[in-house]
């Protein structure tokens, strides 16, 4: 069917102007990190009246952005590799076997993602301070800690992604599979997982973005050592002043990841979509 000229004005005009809905904030988070401090705290301006890069060089100094970047890759690749193994497995076999209490199990993963997030917090913080007590394994205040609390609420939404996935494979593949020779694990590894690329590449940038944005556990789970990128941002708003151009200039360099990250699997996410359809 051949699309109107009105519907495709329609649908340029609806795609320019969310172009302009994301564009916007980040060209003001780039003109105001390219400009000095008083012309930041000063009326707004939307072009940089002298352009500086002293804010790019400065924000590695006024805080420790570079350890933070440290610890927040840490958790956040650390957190992505357990989220992903585990919900491969874990989705598997909730997709291809059928055992007791896999409607109990499935329904406690989805009922997990009702409450908000900072439910958890104090029986996290609880538990964590008991297992100290108890066994002397510190978890509160460290990176493992950290990695184990990221864990609690991505891991069931991959659980549920993937099972799902895995549910819109053919079984007939299992099967041609078992034919050769190929055991559960045989299946899993050369049959499957090649076809539910896209579904494992979604779950690794969903399991990474939310290690690396998250701000509430971080601030409370994490001491001034081992702090990660996005609770250290706030650390540029002191009491006598705010150094706004080098909050800009250190978030544009916190998003790098991310971008690097969806550019690097994008191409896999697309491969296997492109693939899926043809068969």
């Amino acid at each position: 069917m051949r699309e109107s000229r009105s519907a495709r004005v329609a649908r340029i005009a609806v795609l320019v102007l969310l172009g302009g809905f994301v564009a916007l904030p980040l060209y003001v988070m780039l003109s105001s990190s390219l400009k000095p401090l008083a012309d930041v705290q000063g009326p707004f301006t939307w072009l940089p009246s002298a352009i500086t890069f002293e804010a790019f060089l400065q924000m590695w100094t006024t805080v420790p952005l570079a350890r933070y970047f440290v610890n927040s890759t840490i958790v956040s690749l650390c957190a992505t590799g357990l989220s992903v193994v585990v919900a491969i497995f874990a989705g598997y076999a909730v997709s291809r076997f059928r055992f007791r209490g896999r409607s109990v199990f499935t329904t406690t993963i989805l009922s997990t993602q009702m409450f908000p997030g900072v439910l958890f917090l104090l029986p996290l913080f609880l538990i964590f301070v008991n297992i100290d007590r108890a066994l002397g394994i510190q978890l509160q205040g460290t990176l493992p800690g950290l990695i184990l609390t990221y864990l609690t609420f991505s891991l069931p939404f991959s659980i549920w992604m993937l099972s799902g996935y895995f549910d819109g494979i053919p079984r007939e593949l299992d099967e041609a599979a078992r034919v050769d020779g190929c055991g559960a694990l045989g299946t899993l590894f050369r049959v499957i997982l090649p076809v539910a690329r896209p579904g494992v590449v979604a779950v690794a940038i969903y399991a990474f973005m939310t290690a690396w944005s998250e701000v509430l556990f971080a601030s409370v789970l994490t001491t001034e050592a081992n702090r990660t990128l996005a609770v250290g941002l706030r650390e540029y708003s002191t009491q006598i002043d705010v150094y706004w151009n080098q909050v800009m200039a250190a978030s544009l360099a916190a998003s790098v990841p991310i971008v690097v990250l969806f550019l690097v699997l994008q191409k896999h996410f697309v491969s296997g979509l492109a693939a899926g359809a043809v068969k």
